[in-house]
């Protein structure tokens, strides 16, 4: 049971209307959906938020991602069933996720291997993703949503 149910709430329900609304310009984009569930996946991880894992597991395996892949995320640098793409984009999920926690940021070597697998409209979806996935994790774990019941195509 969550602590404070931000979708019924007023303001935080009319703010994820909007965030929502927001998201879809990322969804849209011509990054790869499997690569925009796996960066889902990892900040979830990274951030414990239950109800995105929960949903982000089931939507991306209801998409055609295997178990195997699904359960190397947490442990992507130790896997080799990644393109260099994908490990690109994990790896800047993972510097841009950690900000507050003592690391440089966005190091150069991961930065030139974005650069060299994705274009600038991929980059700007690559970025505004990981910000929102983020956002949603933190709107979730502060209001104690909690996952498991999640059906995939739910929202």
């Amino acid at each position: 049971m969550s602590r404070f149910d931000i979708f019924q709430n007023d303001i935080s329900g009319k703010y994820i209307k909007r965030f929502t609304t927001a998201s879809r310009i990322v969804d849209d984009s011509t990054l790869p959906k499997a690569t925009q569930e796996l960066v889902k996946i990892r900040a979830s991880q990274i951030n414990h938020c239950g109800m995105c894992l929960d949903m982000h597991t089931k939507d991306a395996a209801a998409a055609g991602e295997t178990p195997v892949r699904l359960a190397m995320i947490a442990a992507w640098h130790e896997s080799t069933v990644f393109t260099d793409a994908e490990r690109a984009a994990l790896a800047l999920t993972e510097e841009g996720t950690r900000l507050a926690d003592a690391a440089p940021g966005i190091s150069e070597e991961t930065w030139s291997l974005v650069r060299k697998h994705y274009d600038d409209d991929q980059i700007g979806a690559l970025i505004s993703l990981i910000a929102v996935i983020n956002a949603w994790n933190r709107l979730n774990v502060i209001s104690g949503q909690v996952g498991g019941e999640y059906v995939p195509g739910q929202w």
